[in-house]
């Protein structure tokens, strides 16, 4: 199947910012404040999960109708246990640099916790990637979303979108009242360590999972055909943009304050249960329901728009998605995000060991990281062939 590049200049914008919201530095970073989520409860991770399980849809039910459900399966299946090898090869990484290298334990006690290197429970824990330490958790989350994709790749196959959907709508419910903890709580006591950290991760997959399985739903559709996603967002359609910047402007004072900290959510009320991230509440749904609907009609309906400005905003997202560093980042995206974890480690510790910085030398370590970004993105398009020559001159 036919690449779609929009869709790698999208994964690679959304990989660009994650790795600027996650360089942790004394004194903060300016970069960051340029972002989604100063003005909307939108971020960059909920992008990547969507477009992660729209192309999971996408080039999965394709194969599904060429190749029979079991072709389809031993995919999902290689490309899990890749995955998983990717988070092992992180912690164990983490791991050895904690415990051998001078400063690191300190730079790291945050974010790996400080059980020490001969704890049995856990080491089992990151082995079975039940500890995640901070910014290792998108990987896990989207190897269980990956195991749980083929047989709902088939039922959209079979024209049972609906009830797919439905099943997702549940299963987040059930983690909006608390199933989540309820079914982890074993897990904290099993793998409990001197630190009483046992279970650990950001995200919670009962919540996030809607976030996968609409993106699967609809790269589903796409596959199959039939779905007329140009008369679906045609220009003159502009309830539905309209509908979404409502939603979007409603929350923007909210999240405004918010994200600067003029107010804390307990001053909130019932607003603080609403926005949790870890369970992606439902301020976190309806604000990507509006961000992502006004977004796609703008990129297919948009430049087609009466009104020139709208056309002109269409027409810069489609320049900003189309730039070349953000495709190629993107088309390597599961690589990309593994690698930045080790770009964010790495900054983190010489800001602790090294520094504090002022802004200017903030800012530079920064944009070494964003330089450092493409790298595993380059290797794996252009060294074949640089091996190639090399072989060839060797001969």
């Amino acid at each position: 199947m036919k690449r779609i590049e929009l869709l790698d200049g999208m994964r690679g914008y959304f990989l660009l910012f994650m790795l600027i919201n996650h360089i942790v530095l004394q004194g903060g970073l300016w970069l960051q404040s340029v972002n989604l989520d100063q003005v909307m409860f939108v971020e960059d991770a909920q992008g990547f999960v969507f477009l992660s399980g729209f192309l999971i849809g996408l080039l999965q039910t394709a194969r599904l109708l060429r190749h029979g459900a079991a072709a389809m399966q031993a995919s999902v299946h290689r490309r899990a246990m890749e995955l998983y090898l990717y988070s092992l090869a992180l912690v164990v990484t983490a791991r050895l640099v904690e415990n051998h290298v001078p400063g690191a334990a300190e730079a790291f006690a945050n974010w790996m916790g400080t059980a020490g290197g001969l704890e049995h429970a856990r080491n089992a824990a990151l082995a079975l990637l039940v500890f995640q330490p901070t910014f290792m958790d998108i990987l896990p989350m989207y190897m269980l979303f990956l195991l749980a994709a083929p047989p709902l790749v088939r039922l959209v196959a079979d024209g049972r979108w609906p009830l797919v959907m439905t099943l997702s709508l549940l299963v987040w419910m059930a983690e909006q009242i608390g199933f989540g903890d309820l079914l982890g709580a074993p897990l904290q006591t099993w793998f409990a360590a001197s630190d009483g950290q046992g279970l650990r991760g950001a995200f919670g997959p009962m919540g996030w999972q809607i976030v996968f399985v609409a993106g699967l739903v609809a790269g589903g559709l796409t596959a199959k055909g039939g779905t007329d996603w140009r008369r679906l967002f045609a220009p003159e359609r502009t309830t539905l943009p309209i509908l979404c910047l409502i939603v979007m402007v409603f929350f923007l004072p909210v999240r405004m304050i918010t994200a600067h900290g003029l107010i804390r959510y307990e001053f909130l009320g019932p607003f603080e249960s609403m926005a949790l991230r870890p369970s992606f509440g439902p301020i976190y749904l309806l604000n990507l329901v509006g961000a992502g609907g006004l977004l796609t009609w703008l990129l297919i309906a948009g430049p087609n728009a009466k009104q020139r400005w709208v056309a002109a905003l269409s027409g810069g997202l489609h320049w900003l998605f189309a730039l070349p560093p953000l495709k190629l980042i993107g088309r390597h995206s599961l690589q990309t995000y593994a690698w930045h974890v080790g770009i964010v480690y790495l900054a983190r510790y010489i800001d602790v060991t090294v520094g504090p910085f002022d802004a200017i030398g903030r800012s530079a370590l920064a944009l070494a990281c964003i330089a450092l970004l493409p790298l595993p993105a380059l290797w794996r398009e252009h060294g074949p062939a640089l091996r190639r020559r090399a072989r060839a001159a060797l001969s």
